[in-house]
């Protein structure tokens, strides 16, 4: 496998949430997204874009309800309108296919990148720690994408001393939080995703 396929890797199994919804079209290759929700131990669900190509499943069929398993990459891209850019993330599926019955919901992902803004440590109001890092992660042909990370207790602490440039390897899940924005005089629920580390490694060290 080309290196730069082997330092994003996520796997993803979970229920199909929603139908799919055309994002765009490269090469006459046609592009669609879905959520698909993947239960943590607490039973809390994460749901999560995930964008896979008509080439991969019958995009025509409504599959809520199914449970797939999704072999891929964590990406992203700016979105640009004309005052902000946004960071778009979503699970790209390389190979998809539907579960066997009695298979577990599983969301696990390893990343190797290059930290490229420095940490952010800081502790909760209960006192735990956490740390937010943004990973630069390397595509063939050039591209980059930029995933933000969090990092708990001592590995909080062990994140916050390294700094930009340092090559990073985590392993962790994906996972969504809801928020509120205000803008203007609304108030907006969004929702934000991530990657929870549980384990790390400087490389550089």
């Amino acid at each position: 496998m080309n290196k730069l396929l082997e330092n994003n890797q996520a796997t993803l199994i979970g229920t199909i949430e929603s139908k799919f919804e055309f994002s765009h079209e490269i090469y006459g290759e046609k592009f669609y997204t879905m959520q698909v929700s993947a239960k943590r131990l607490s039973d809390t669900k994460d749901i999560l874009p995930v964008m896979v190509s008509e080439r991969l499943i019958d995009v025509t069929q409504d599959y809520t309800g199914e449970m797939v398993e999704v072999y891929g990459q964590f990406r992203s891209y700016n979105k640009h309108d004309d005052k902000h850019s946004k960071l778009i993330l979503f699970v790209f599926a390389r190979e998809i296919k539907f579960a066997e019955e009695g298979t577990y919901h599983t969301n696990n992902i390893l990343l190797d990148g290059f930290i490229c803004k420095p940490p952010v440590y800081r502790k909760t109001p209960n006192g735990r720690e956490i740390a937010d890092i943004l990973l630069a992660v390397n595509r063939p042909h050039g591209i980059s994408d930029y995933i933000p990370c969090i990092c708990w207790g001592r590995d909080a602490r062990y994140i916050s001393g390294c700094e930009v440039g340092d090559n990073i390897l985590l392993q962790g899940r994906i996972q969504s939080r809801e928020y509120t924005k205000k803008v203007e005089t609304e108030v907006e629920k969004r929702t934000a995703y991530e990657v929870s580390a549980y384990w790390l490694e400087d490389k550089t060290a």
